[in-house]
């Protein structure tokens, strides 16, 4: 048995670059249109953020969960799973992000996001109009064709993205607990594009760490407070 040192990342890759970006083209044309429908939900999602609706946090919740349900059987059980055997536990990490959504969320009401206003709002909705809209591009990009194109709600990296920016505007220390699932899988999923060699490895980081900004600005304002105050003492 070869010392463990001896080991890269690569050595942990289960199927070549050709035949990942192969299993997501022929998810793409199995599942087509259902792409347009993700592209009006993660709009809708944008458009919903930016407004103070009565219903906003548990309509953008619902709309997450349904996601998150959907890739977790559609991609990565009855497709990824083939490939990557550690798919199948993934899947079940996916369903459990949208358990949370749901009973948390959109059933417990426990979630509210932030109002309109402010840099990091502003931040955030634009990162995820960028993803939504954008995301899908890295395909032609990076030479693919355009049927291997990764979209929002019907493909995990840019669903798990879109949902650190979203739930980065969440208030109070409930968000880290949804936030769990979607960093895992970011981080999961950049190792995997990292041991192909892929250049959407810095990617998938950069946009991950400027998603989760607003959350880490929202500490920060809330212990400030609480530092004055002993302070004060």
């Amino acid at each position: 048995m070869s010392e463990w040192w001896t080991y890269r990342l690569t050595s942990f890759l289960l199927f070549s670059p050709r035949t990942y970006y192969r299993t997501i083209d022929l998810y793409n044309l199995g599942v087509w249109p259902a792409q347009l429908v993700c592209l009006a939900i993660g709009l809708a999602i944008v458009a919903l953020l930016a407004t103070r609706s009565r219903h906003r946090d548990r309509i953008v919740a619902a709309l997450l969960a349904a996601c998150w349900l959907w890739i977790g059987w559609a991609f990565l059980y009855e497709r990824y799973a083939q490939i990557n055997w550690v798919a199948t536990w993934v899947a079940a990490l996916f369903a459990l992000e949208a358990a949370l959504l749901f009973f948390v969320a959109v059933s417990g009401g426990r979630i509210t996001f932030e109002p309109p206003g402010g840099c990091s709002f502003s931040l955030a909705i634009a990162l995820i109009a960028i993803i939504v809209i954008g995301y899908p591009l890295l395909a032609p990009l990076m030479g693919r064709v355009w049927t291997s194109a990764e979209a929002f709600g019907a493909a995990p990296d840019p669903t798990a993205l879109t949902t650190v920016a979203a739930l980065a505007l969440v208030r109070g220390r409930i968000r880290w607990l949804l936030l769990g699932v979607p960093l895992i899988w970011c981080a999961f999923t950049a190792l995997t594009l990292r041991a192909m060699k892929s250049p959407e490895f810095f990617v998938v980081v950069a946009l991950a760490l400027v998603a989760l900004l607003p959350a880490i600005a929202g500490r920060s304002r809330a212990t400030a407070p609480s530092r004055a105050a002993r302070d004060a003492r």
